[in-house]
């Protein structure tokens, strides 16, 4: 009776590409990317939802499109809840203008808030000087030996 240490299973081919794939740098940037973004949309949701809407509601007096609607078939009703209810065939373009609406304030937000982020990187790169290339590292060495080789000559004359 064979043992299990002797025995060899192979791991299938398409099983090794895969952890090869899944291990890339890129793909776990891509997943971590995926994730933040997710969070990130959870705020700017809530930054548009809780924050500006009620803002530009009060500015605008509250107006809301989302009665502005056609009729195409059946009854006609005074609002949108009422037509759906009754089966009517409708054509919403008020709730595509509050869509629109909706876009272009969480558009503005993230413009401002990239160009804010963006900023603070900008200054903070600043502050920081890049460190030197191996090479100028090299150079500067080679610079300075070169330098002590020639102050020890000009010495030894004296």
């Amino acid at each position: 009776m064979a043992s299990l240490k002797n025995s060899h299973l192979k791991t299938p081919q398409w099983i090794q590409d895969f952890r090869k794939f899944i291990m890339r740098g890129n793909v776990v940037d891509m997943a971590v990317g995926v994730v933040v973004g997710a969070a990130f949309t959870a705020i700017v949701n809530s930054a548009v939802k809780d924050i500006l809407t009620p803002l530009l509601g009060l500015l605008t007096g509250g107006v809301d499109f989302t009665n502005l609607f056609v009729t195409l078939k059946g009854p006609v009703k005074s609002t949108l809840a009422e037509a759906q209810k009754a089966g009517a065939v409708t054509l919403n373009f008020g709730l595509f203008l509050n869509a629109v609406l909706q876009f272009l304030i969480i558009a503005f937000f993230i413009f401002w808030l990239v160009r804010i982020l963006s900023r603070l990187m900008h200054e903070q790169k600043q502050d920081t000087p890049p460190a030197p290339s191996q090479e100028e590292v090299l150079l500067t060495q080679i610079r300075d030996l070169l330098a002590a080789r020639e102050g020890v000559k000009e010495e030894a004359p004296k």
